[in-house]
């Protein structure tokens, strides 16, 4: 068992070791982008079909994860079948392409080169990359809320989550996680086309992240305390506003990210030509600024570090606990 633990928590730790040194490869063949071309073939295949969206968009959810799970578990049981070094690289690069440090931080940045040099033509575009709203008439302002916004939810989705279901299931259940925020992502919009065929992609994604969204709630205020922001009125803002958010987790990592920025989030959204009114999460203390996205990322990376040595910490505790038990 301490052979098995041990050999989960190195997946993790070169994982992320990893994703910190080279990011997220842009390459056709990454296994998200895989995953995705499978969700565009299932749905395109169960939209023929004279069935109910919602059972649709059902068996579309169902089968993309539990066919992820089932690809990577194969993969692993071959990979030990070659030799354990082998299970062990495999493993960790599964857990590499799941999490997203760099890459966030990465996009992130470029659209901070852009507003330094007040090219508010190319942010806007270097923006759209990483969020769904629309972005074309956005002032610098309003750019600096989508950054703030996009890296706290982005801490969670991108970060927290598939690091949490490392921890308790490995590589499958990471990469199975991030299967679901896919589904999520590609279907799990409230517009006319998807709001019955993706209502089960977009519950499954609330529920992957309801957990280490709550978890986030105590991580980031910490991360925050330790970057030089206020963890008092970081954690103030999440019980205040954590729940104001539409969703029932985006609210909780951005409401940690105006708490400890002291800045105001939430307002008026486009997506797709529908202007969206959404609650403001914070108080106004601060203006947001460039310093408030570079503080944002240096925030995320913080947690990020926090959650994976607690959680390291904690597994590793917790099957000594149980050991001793049995014995």
């Amino acid at each position: 068992m301490i052979k098995h633990v041990s050999v989960g928590l190195f997946q993790i730790a070169f994982a992320y070791v990893l994703d910190i040194a080279i990011g997220d490869p842009q390459w056709s063949y990454h296994p998200v982008r895989l995953i995705g071309k499978f969700i565009e073939s299932m749905e395109s295949i169960l939209r023929r079909f004279p069935i109910p969206e919602r059972i649709g968009g059902t068996i579309l959810a169902t089968t993309v994860v539990f066919g992820t799970y089932l690809a990577v578990y194969i993969l692993l049981w071959v990979s030990i079948q070659w030799c354990n070094l082998c299970e062990l690289f495999t493993g960790a690069v599964v857990i590499y392409f799941a999490i997203s440090v760099k890459s966030l931080s990465d996009e992130t940045k470029k659209v901070i080169i852009f507003l330094r040099k007040s090219d508010l033509a190319n942010a806007r575009k270097a923006l759209s990359q990483i969020v769904g709203r629309d972005t074309i008439n956005l002032s610098e302002e309003q750019i600096v809320r989508a950054c703030v916004e996009t890296v706290a939810e982005g801490s969670v989705d991108g970060i927290l989550s598939p690091l949490f279901y490392s921890f308790i299931g490995g590589p499958s259940a990471a990469m199975t996680y991030k299967t679901v925020n896919t589904l999520d992502s590609m279907v799990g919009h409230k517009d006319e086309k998807y709001i019955r065929f993706g209502w089960a992609s977009a519950r499954l994604d609330d529920m992957a992240n309801y957990i280490p969204a709550r978890i986030s709630a105590i991580v980031i205020p910490i991360a925050s305390f330790l970057c030089g922001c206020s963890f008092i009125n970081s954690l103030k803002i999440v019980f205040r506003d954590g729940r104001k958010h539409n969703s029932p987790n985006s609210g909780i990592p951005e409401a940690a990210f105006a708490g400890a920025l002291k800045v105001q989030l939430g307002g008026t959204s486009a997506y797709q030509g529908e202007v969206i009114e959404k609650p403001f999460i914070g108080d106004a203390q601060n203006q947001l600024t460039l310093e408030s996205i570079e503080m944002s990322i240096k925030i995320m990376y913080v947690a990020s570090i926090l959650f994976l040595l607690g959680g390291m910490v904690t597994v590793t505790c917790s099957r000594l606990f149980f050991l001793n038990c049995y014995l």
